[in-house]
């Protein structure tokens, strides 16, 4: 007869390939049931786009028939609870388990693009997910939703007035440019803008959230380094381009970051542009940018490579339209995000696992 202690201890020999442990030991195992000869159990997951999920699935499924009984017939339920690694007292944002900066060297090179897409792809495999548009000089998120000239709804909580962020294809998204008339031109100079994000976090109600994916703005200043000074952040996805130019400025971001006196862990870089591919020709690349010079520099420099997103006319198309690449139809750009997302969401669970709490910086001008 089938014991529970027999099914935990055969899954004890199943490891969690970027955990580098077994299910039973990371406590991922769940209601272990039996019923004669068949069994069932749930392995909770660190995220709901981990991308060895089937792989890890197949190996529990081959430790039972290997060290239980060839005759069971096994039940394998996924599901997910992402992880977090946040122990600050929370006053800012705090019912969100992870907040991803989307960042890059310099302008031009897709960053808004990806950062919405990365949102969207996260919550397509079930995740809550938020997007911040911190680009205040330049906001492309009502544009990129087509939402251009509406307005986010107000709520008081608890005597206190805050914004609702505005929902569409499954994510919360805010951004300035929904509070101001876009034939403005937005000239603050850095503390008013600095001031502008502090509310954007403090003052929306972004409730539960697995991710808040914050779209910066290009370069180094005050942003960044004001966001670090305020919430927790998690980690950073950097964006490049293969030409030299970006990848030249793709250093100096994650040199920002890897500052002793801001130390924001990387989650990954990311290619965008990577390749031409014409839609009359889906399966041929033509590299306009150069080639894989994004995935040079990561392994150059040892962070995450986390996928290529090609130059694709949809994804440009979609964008300008109010329907960005991962609503539409195309199974190239589709299985780019898609792919990117589920490494990007697998390097968050091992950055959890594996480094000290997020935590506020304190930076000593």
């Amino acid at each position: 007869m089938i014991t529970k202690e027999q099914i935990l201890e055969a899954l004890g020999n199943v490891e969690e390939p970027d955990l580098g442990k077994d299910l039973v030991t990371l406590n991922m195992v769940k209601d272990v049931a039996v019923d004669g000869n068949k069994v069932s159990f749930t392995v909770v997951l660190t995220t709901p786009a981990c991308p060895m999920k089937e792989m890890i699935k197949t190996a529990c499924i081959n430790a039972i028939h290997i060290f239980v009984s060839k005759e069971a017939e096994v039940e394998v339920n996924m599901t997910a609870n992402v992880s977090t690694n946040r122990k600050d007292g929370k006053s800012m944002l705090p019912g969100v388990k992870n907040i991803i900066m989307v960042a890059s060297g310099k302008g031009g090179v897709g960053k808004s693009t990806v950062a919405a897409n990365l949102a969207l792809a996260l919550a397509a495999d079930g995740a809550q997910v938020g997007l911040l548009d911190a680009d205040i000089y330049g906001p492309s998120v009502p544009i990129m939703f087509g939402v251009r000239g509406e307005r986010p709804m107000m709520q008081t909580i608890n005597g206190k007035d805050v914004i609702l962020p505005m929902e569409k294809y499954g994510i919360k998204f805010m951004s300035i440019g929904l509070l101001i008339d876009e034939k403005q031109a937005i000239i603050w100079r850095g503390p008013m803008a600095t001031s502008a994000l502090r509310q954007f976090v403090s003052d929306v109600n972004w409730g539960e959230l697995d991710y808040l994916v914050i779209d910066m703005p290009p370069g180094t200043g005050d942003i960044p380094i004001t966001l670090v000074q305020t919430v927790p952040v998690t980690g950073a996805v950097i964006v490049t381009t293969p030409q030299e130019v970006a990848l030249a400025d793709a250093k100096k971001g994650i040199a920002m970051f890897a500052n002793p006196q801001i130390k924001v862990p990387i989650i990954g870089l990311v290619e965008n542009m990577a390749y031409f591919t014409p839609a009359e020709l889906p399966n041929n690349k033509y590299f306009i940018f150069g080639k894989e010079g994004g995935k040079r520099l990561a392994d150059e420099l040892d962070i995450p490579f986390l996928g290529q997103i090609p130059l694709v006319q949809s994804i440009r198309e979609g964008g300008d339209y109010g329907e960005p690449a991962m609503t539409g139809n195309d199974p190239v750009t589709k299985n780019a995000f898609l792919e990117f997302a589920g490494n990007a969401a697998r390097s968050i669970a091992m950055r959890n696992a594996n480094f000290e709490a997020t935590k506020i910086v304190e930076i000593i001008a």
